[in-house]
Formats: structure tokens, C-alpha cells, sequence
């Protein structure tokens, strides 16, 4: 990766929060969440950009630089050929000078007052590694994308607090330092997994995770069922390998579909005491959908695993 934007000189003071953001050909909405980073109430010069365009083929790459050169945060864009998720969030990590770092995805948006209520967060808790802040729920008209809002909202309902097992990078804050202990991320994760495979190391080594803190931000969610399918897929490929790294993090029976299905009615009860509408009673299929997407992406990688180990 190489660096193709700077927008000032770096600062003589180290920030106390870096933002990570890692895109890749999401030119529809990448603008909207750079913009709602540089919106922040937290004090700029406290706070360090850094974005991996990781091989865009799009505008994204264009948007991000535009958006860029007009904040007084120290901004740095690196860019190249596609390298995988593990690399472009370590890119970040190597690159970052704070003590924490927030990751953003590119089809997020931050409540402006994000950053300070993470990094007040992290302050106030010093036995927490990460901790994740509360996605909330959109108004929606498109029935896959309010089944996505919804189940996850009551999955980090139930799961609030340092009994949670799985964040996800995303609205999520690291300390960098608990980062760089473990070794930071795992480069031979190119698709997804790469934050689980970090979050188990982390805890493994005595820090806490936390979910649902009071720092609020929206993800752009799927709006059909053949990119809900798509996105599973893909979960589904890099969660074989993450299974081969490590067998302990990932259990095979709880992500069958038939599993998927009993989730998916445990979060429809817990969903409709928050938001009181009976089409959430669907969640079940919607559960069980995924988890059959998952299937057939994880297959397909181990398939291609083994026709690979044959041929050589």
C-alpha cells in the first residue's frame, strides 16, 4: 500500500483517537461516512484519519480524497492492489500514532458525538480491550433491511456488557497497544473474519470485550435478498478459514440453518418487546436464510481448499 494523500504536515502531538476506515469499490455511500467522521464534536487536532482504499475499481478512491481535503483532521489515504482485509487494517494499526483506534466501515454513519463517548468509554474502563457501540435502528420500508436492523439490534440487546463473544470491527474502539501485543491482525485473512480471530487473541490474553456502549451510529444494511445472500456467502468463505486457524472460535452446529432458525425465534421475542411490531415474528426464515448462504460459502471454500492441496 502506498500513500496517495496527506492533507498537512503531521501534527507534533499524538492523537489521542485514530480513525480506520478500509473501503473497497463502495462509491454509493463511502462519502457519507468519511463525512460523518470529519463531522465529530471530539477535538480535531485530539483525533487521525487514516483510510485503505484496498484496489478500489470505482469512484470510491476520488470521493474519499474530495471529502478529505476538506477537514482540519490530520487525514493519510493509502491505496493499491487488492491485499485482503488483514493487511488493510494492519496498514492502519502500523500507521496509526494514538491510543486508540475506531473503526469505520464504509457503509456507516457516526452520530457526531461517536468518538467522544468511545474514547470516554475506554478512559473510564481499563480492563476493556474493545468495545462496540450501539447500532441503531432505521426507518425502513424495505422489509430485509428492517430484519437486519432489528435482529441485530436485539442481538446487542441481550448481549450488552462484557458477556458479549463476537463485536465486529465496525463502530467498534481498540486500544492500540492491546493491538500490537497480540500481534495485530492476521494477514492471511483476505475476506472477513480477520475481527474475530483478533477479538479471541485479545481476550485470550486477560482484556475484556464490551457490547452496546452509549455511542450510537446506523450501517447501511442489505436492501434484497440476493445481496443478503452475497454478503452471508462471503461471511460464510472467510469463516472457513478462520475454523482452520482456530477451531475453538467458531462451533459448526451452531450455524447450521436448522440452528439458525432457533436463533432466529429467540431474537423475534426479544425484538418485538423492543420495537412492538409482529412482522418480526419472520425473523426465524430470515435467521435461517443466512445461515444457509453461510453453508454454501463455507463449503465452497473448503472445497477449493482441498482441489488446491490435491494439485499441489
Amino acid at each position: 500500500m502506498k500513500l496517495v494523500f496527506e492533507n498537512m504536515p503531521a501534527p507534533e502531538r499524538s492523537p489521542l483517537a485514530t480513525i480506520g476506515v478500509c473501503v473497497k469499490d463502495c462509491e454509493g455511500y463511502v462519502g457519507n461516512a468519511v463525512r460523518s467522521a470529519v463531522g465529530q464534536d471530539f477535538p480535531h487536532f485530539l483525533m487521525e484519519m487514516i483510510v485503505v482504499d484496498d484496489g478500489s475499481r470505482d469512484q470510491t478512491l476520488k470521493i474519499v480524497i474530495d471529502t478529505a481535503m476538506h477537514t482540519d483532521i490530520y487525514t493519510r489515504v493509502f491505496s493499491g492492489e487488492w491485499i485482503g482485509l488483514g493487511q488493510a487494517r494492519n496498514t492502519v494499526v502500523r500507521n496509526s500514532h494514538a491510543k486508540y483506534i475506531i473503526w469505520v466501515d464504509c457503509d456507516m454513519v457516526l452520530d457526531k458525538s461517536f468518538v467522544r463517548k468511545q474514547t470516554e468509554f475506554m478512559e473510564n474502563n481499563l480492563n476493556i480491550g474493545i468495545a462496540k457501540g450501539t447500532c441503531g435502528v432505521q426507518h425502513t420500508k424495505k422489509y430485509v433491511e428492517f430484519f437486519e436492523d432489528v435482529s441485530y439490534f436485539a442481538f446487542c440487546f441481550r448481549n450488552k456488557g462484557e458477556k458479549a463473544k463476537v463485536l465486529g470491527t465496525g463502530g467498534s474502539i481498540y486500544r492500540s497497544d492491546v493491538v500490537r501485543k497480540v500481534g495485530g491482525f492476521d494477514d492471511k485473512f483476505r475476506g472477513v473474519g480477520e475481527d474475530i480471530d483478533l477479538e479471541a487473541r485479545i481476550r485470550s490474553i486477560g482484556w475484556q470485550l464490551y457490547m452496546r456502549t452509549d455511542a450510537l451510529f446506523y450501517e447501511k444494511r442489505r436492501s434484497s435478498w440476493r445481496s443478503l445472500w452475497k454478503e452471508y456467502f462471503w461471511h460464510g468463505y472467510g469463516g472457513y478459514q478462520m475454523y482452520r486457524k482456530t477451531r475453538g472460535i467458531l462451533s459448526l452446529y451452531q450455524l447450521n440453518p436448522l440452528a439458525g432458525f432457533f436463533v432466529g425465534a429467540l431474537y423475534s421475542t426479544i425484538a418485538f418487546g423492543l420495537v412492538y411490531r409482529k412482522i418480526v415474528f419472520l425473523l426465524p426464515f430470515q435467521y435461517g436464510f443466512k445461515r444457509i448462504a453461510w453453508s454454501f460459502g463455507f463449503f465452497s471454500c473448503q472445497v477449493k481448499n482441498q482441489l488446491s492441496r490435491a494439485r499441489d
